[in-house]
C-alpha cells in the first residue's frame, strides 16, 4: 500500500459488522505502471472506487434481505464492494466486477477482514465482449451512471449476462441519466419500477436515491 492512505472502519448494517479497510480520502492516488490511465481512469477519477459512498450503503442494506437463495448474483462497478461484503456474509454466490486496478486488492483484503470466503473478481470494463462472466439471476450495481454514454454501455453489458428469467437492482443517485437507462432496459425487454429515497435510518446524513428495478 505504499503511497496510499487508507482508513478501516466497522460499519453496522442490519445485524452484521462489517470491517473494512477503504483509502482515506478522495485525495489519494497512485497509478505507477499506468494502468489505470491505459483504461481512462484520470487522476481525479482514480479514488472514486476506494471509498464509500452514500449510494452504496443504501445497496448494502438492500441486500441485507433481499432474496439470494439459489440465484447467481453479479455486481457491477462493485468499488469497495460493500454490497458484495453482505452477500458474501450470507453465503451468496457473489461475483463482482470492476475495471479498477486496485479493487481486486481492496475487496480480498475486506473478505479477509470480515473472515469470508474468497469472492470471484473480474477486471473488465462494460464494452468489454470477452469477459467469460457468463450469466446471473441478480445483477447489482450503484451510482454507475456517470455520462450519457454509460446508459448504453451499462445496459447492454446487463444484457449479456442476464439469464432468460434475471433481477437487476441498481442504486442511482439522481445524476441525471437514470430515466434514459430505465427507458433503454424497456427497450430490451425488462419491467421497470422505480422509487425515490430522500432519507434512510441507518445514515445521519440526508440521502437522495433512486432505486431502479428491473426484471424479465
Amino acid at each position: 500500500m505504499s503511497g496510499l492512505r487508507v482508513r478501516y472502519t466497522t460499519l453496522e448494517i442490519g445485524d452484521m459488522d462489517i470491517h473494512i479497510r477503504t483509502l482515506r480520502d478522495t485525495l489519494q492516488f497512485r497509478d505507477i505502471d499506468g494502468e489505470a490511465e491505459k483504461f481512462g481512469i484520470s487522476s481525479a477519477a482514480w479514488p472514486i472506487f476506494g471509498v464509500i459512498w452514500p449510494s452504496g450503503r443504501v445497496l448494502a442494506h438492500l441486500m441485507l434481505d433481499y432474496h439470494v437463495s439459489g440465484k447467481r448474483v453479479l455486481e457491477v462497478g462493485c468499488g469497495i464492494g460493500l454490497a458484495s461484503l453482505i452477500l458474501n456474509q450470507r453465503s451468496t454466490d457473489i461475483t463482482a466486477t470492476d475495471r479498477h486496478p486496485e479493487t481486486e486488492g481492496f475487496l480480498a483484503h475486506n473478505v479477509a477482514l470480515n473472515e469470508g470466503n474468497a469472492i470471484p473478481f473480474v477486471r473488465t470494463g462494460w464494452a468489454d465482449l470477452d469477459d467469460d462472466l457468463g450469466k446471473f439471476d441478480l445483477i447489482i450495481g450503484s451510482d454507475l451512471l456517470y455520462e450519457i454514454e454509460h446508459v448504453r454501455l451499462l445496459s447492454a453489458f446487463i444484457n449479456r449476462h442476464a439469464c432468460s428469467h434475471c433481477d437487476v437492482v441498481i442504486v442511482d443517485p439522481r445524476r441525471g441519466y437514470h430515466a434514459k437507462f430505465s427507458k433503454k432496459m424497456a427497450e430490451l425487454g425488462y419491467a421497470c419500477s422505480q422509487r425515490k429515497i430522500n432519507h434512510t435510518d441507518f445514515m445521519e446524513k440526508s440521502v437522495s436515491c433512486q432505486i431502479l428495478t428491473f426484471s424479465r
